[in-house]
């Protein structure tokens, strides 16, 4: 059941393919307006977890309201238009100018605006992001991959979302960088009051970008809880996975 103030709920949510059981009956609550970060090591189906939110992928059994509806019920069009999302990769279209990537949602589907009005908005948020209005005509390929980074993030935000979906956001960047796009999604995420739920193995991301964690662990949320109580969360899979040690109840893949 979708409690007051929840934007997401996932209740018993379940997911295979084929023998391999990825999610095994995932609860977790995202309350509108706080940042959750979901960890956990590679292939523990946090991909999978945020595929499921977007109703790209069904689940098996369980429930995923988002604000109450049933998200295997919505209607798609309007269902998407409330999310932006930041991609590992940056996902950006070579063959299109900046300005274009960042309004690729504004110029098509049910979002579409003239396109000097895209433009101006394209530029609004690249500037947002700490990008001059120059970069806007230029293609993703004369760009640094922090350049790409932040361009990405522009796009995330230019329809105005409810709720940004992060992807591995500082993949990829230099330790630098990785701390001005924490920083820059903090800022974003704060400013514009929006639900964000973030997919990481950095835990600097995670003390820049949390409001909440969740860790994900053999198809579970093994720990979920503020931030501020991670560190002396006194679970022992939590424990390992923020000290990055080999030894612990999570086992090393050799």
């Amino acid at each position: 059941m979708q409690k007051p103030g929840a934007m997401i709920t996932l209740s018993a949510v379940q997911k295979s393919f084929g023998d391999n059981h990825v999610l095994r009956g995932v609860d977790l609550e995202i309350p509108k307006a706080t940042s959750m970060v979901i960890i956990g090591g590679s292939g523990t189906g946090k991909s999978v977890l945020l595929k499921s939110v977007l109703g790209l992928v069904a689940p098996d059994s369980g429930t995923i309201t988002l604000d109450g509806d049933d998200v295997t019920k919505a209607d798609r069009d309007a269902f998407l238009a409330r999310f932006g999302m930041l991609f590992q990769g940056g996902a950006l279209f070579d063959s299109l100018p900046v300005w274009q990537n960042v309004a690729f949602r504004l110029l098509r589907g049910s979002l579409k605006r003239p396109r000097d009005e895209a433009r101006d908005i394209a530029i609004e948020k690249l500037r947002r992001v700490g990008l001059k209005a120059d970069v806007a005509d230029r293609f993703p390929a004369e760009l640094s991959g922090g350049m790409q980074k932040r361009v990405g993030l522009a796009r995330a935000i230019a329809a105005e979302p409810e709720i940004i979906f992060f992807d591995e956001p500082t993949t990829g960047l230099d330790p630098i960088m990785a701390g001005v796009i924490n920083d820059l999604i903090r800022e974003i995420v704060t400013e514009m009051g929006a639900t964000a739920m973030t997919i990481t193995h950095d835990m600097s991301s995670v003390r820049a970008i949390a409001d909440s964690i969740a860790m994900l662990h053999d198809g579970v949320i093994q720990w979920t809880g503020p931030v501020a109580q991670m560190d002396a969360s006194g679970d022992p899979y939590l424990a390992q996975f923020i000290s990055g040690s080999a030894d612990g109840p999570i086992e090393a893949v050799r």
